[in-house]
């Protein structure tokens, strides 16, 4: 299964806007169609799944902006983008993407448990009827893994559910809390798929056999990020504080996912400043091995 690749990036750098708190969600309000503009070029590069533009459309940061009662029409506009997107390649999925509430790479702001677990259901209740799976993504602990599972199956208990989490960029083997990726198992039986996403590649090449050991489909989508900038990590950051890695090409980004398929990944993709070109080398290279990609 190939992913698409990163969204947020890739909707700042096109619209040329300078970046917000709010990130892609605020390129989508003032671009409509760049969206699907992003996931139509997706498809054509060879990825089969689209994941929808609502990592960050959540209540604590549309707030802020005084915006929150647009939450709704946020939601329905993404997924009409990714649907309109499908339609035109005649073919795909659609993953509805369930990003960390408050910050991303910051365990230390889940909301309360019951808090956390209310709104990934009331999340995933508004994204499962409109796609075919719903994936959490950027998940930094194992009590966020267990918020956000417990809402997905309350709101939406029969709908395929991957499972994506951040690693430390130096050890693969930890999460961003620093607890080690085998302490997922038990969340991990409640999940279709488990993964890892935006983080180095080089930590995906470690995680691997973390992942192997739940005995789901795995995988991996890493970020083009030089690391994880101390800027990034304070309230309500914006993306222009992180840089991106120059010799991340498409060819290098591509040898490092056909690395995690030789270690038994079936789903790979492209996250945070990874665009088109990656993915289109990841197809590129799969079919040339043989892979069907599905």
């Amino acid at each position: 299964m190939l992913l698409d690749g990163g969204m947020g990036q890739e909707l700042v750098h096109r619209a040329g806007d300078d970046p917000s708190p709010l990130w892609a969600t605020r390129v989508m309000i003032d671009h409509p169609g760049l969206v699907q503009e992003i996931h139509a070029d997706y498809f054509a590069a060879g990825a089969t799944i689209a994941t929808t533009n609502t990592y960050a459309i959540h209540h604590d940061r549309l707030v802020k902006f005084a915006l929150d009662h647009r939450y709704g029409a946020l939601m329905d506009a993404a997924l009409s983008e990714a649907e309109a997107a499908r339609a035109a390649h005649g073919a795909g999925r659609i993953a509805g993407s369930m990003g960390p509430l408050v910050a991303s790479y910051r365990p230390d702001t889940l909301p309360p448990h019951d808090t956390a677990a209310a709104l990934y259901a009331e999340m995933a209740g508004i994204l499962a009827p409109r796609v075919d799976l719903l994936i959490g993504e950027t998940v930094a602990s194992v009590a966020h893994a267990r918020a956000l599972v417990e809402g997905a199956r309350r709101a939406a208990p029969g709908i395929e559910l991957w499972l994506s989490v951040t690693l430390e960029d130096r050890d693969g083997s930890r999460l961003r809390s620093g607890e080690p990726v085998a302490a997922l198992i038990e969340v991990a039986r409640d999940v279709d798929a488990v993964l890892a996403n935006c983080s180095a590649p080089e930590a995906m090449d470690q995680a691997m056999p973390q992942l192997a050991a739940f005995g789901k489909p795995f995988g991996a989508y890493a970020n083009g990020f030089q690391q994880i900038t101390s800027d990034f990590l304070k309230d309500n950051p914006t993306v222009d504080v992180l840089s991106a890695r120059p010799e991340l090409t498409p060819d290098r980004y591509a040898e490092f996912a056909m690395g995690w398929v030789s270690a038994g990944a079936s789903i790979v993709g492209g996250c945070c400043e990874t665009g088109p070109a990656h993915i289109a080398e990841i197809a590129r290279r799969l079919r040339a091995a043989g892979h069907p990609i599905v």
